[in-house]
């Protein structure tokens, strides 16, 4: 079976000439169906391009990305956007909620983007609140909510297309550890349930819980390997 996503000898360079700044150099990296993934690295080490490379919110100044098995290369951006819509969800560490709209009406705005009738959109954003366990909360604003709410409402946001992968883009950073845990907590369960997760962090502990950790420094990934291992080596114990 093909990778969910592919990255092959992927280069991101920002600006040309004397100037030119690479952030990514040749990074190959397969996802595949039903991985819990942490990139992790520090500041600087490439991972918010590297999710952006994932999401197809950026491409690569050289290197192919494939989405099950088709270079996306040879797509039109509208295409791009297309695909997006239909098989990533994201979730910031921002939350990124609208905050003149309720909870249920910031998980449709993917479905509208889509083209879903207004009935079933409010079908499926409020059984993607349930899933959250948010559904009692779907008609409050983002300034009604506490941050672990909001971010739960953003999951929801992320899964309400079905898509074939999450792209969490340090999910628990604007939350107090307690609230962070019941977020890795809730993604983890998603995972368990047959949800592809990527995780970007700089922390080793969040890292952790994912079953799979890839190490950026300086733009390359140094290495690729199971969470329990990484933390054998580190800790000296599993």
């Amino acid at each position: 079976m093909e990778p969910l996503i592919s990255l092959r000898s992927v280069q991101r360079t920002f600006g040309s000439g004397p100037v030119a700044v690479t952030v990514l150099r040749d990074i190959s990296l397969d996802i595949d169906l039903g991985d819990c993934v942490a990139v992790m690295g520090p500041s600087g080490s490439g991972k918010s391009t590297l999710m952006n490379m994932m999401g197809l919110l950026d491409q690569p100044s050289t290197g192919s990305i494939f989405i099950e098995g088709d270079d996306v290369s040879l797509l039109s951006d509208e295409d791009k956007a297309k695909l997006r819509g239909r098989k990533i969800g994201f979730v910031f560490q921002s939350y990124n909620l609208l905050p003149r709209n309720t909870a249920i009406e910031n998980v449709t705005l993917p479905l509208v983007y889509a083209g879903v009738r207004r009935s079933h959109r409010f079908d499926r954003a409020a059984q993607a609140l349930e899933l959250v366990g948010m559904a009692r909360r779907a008609n409050h604003f983002p300034a009604q909510l506490s941050g672990g709410e909001q971010q739960r409402v953003a999951i929801a946001r992320a899964l309400v297309s079905d898509p074939a992968i999450i792209l969490a883009d340090e999910p628990t950073g604007a939350l107090d550890s307690r609230t962070g845990a019941e977020i890795l907590s809730l993604l983890r369960s998603l995972n368990r349930s047959g949800q592809t997760v990527v995780m970007i962090t700089h922390d080793a502990q969040i890292a952790a819980q994912c079953e799979r950790i890839v190490r950026l420094q300086d733009g390359e990934i140094i290495s690729d390997a199971k969470a329990r291992s990484l933390v054998r080596v580190a800790g000296g114990r599993a």
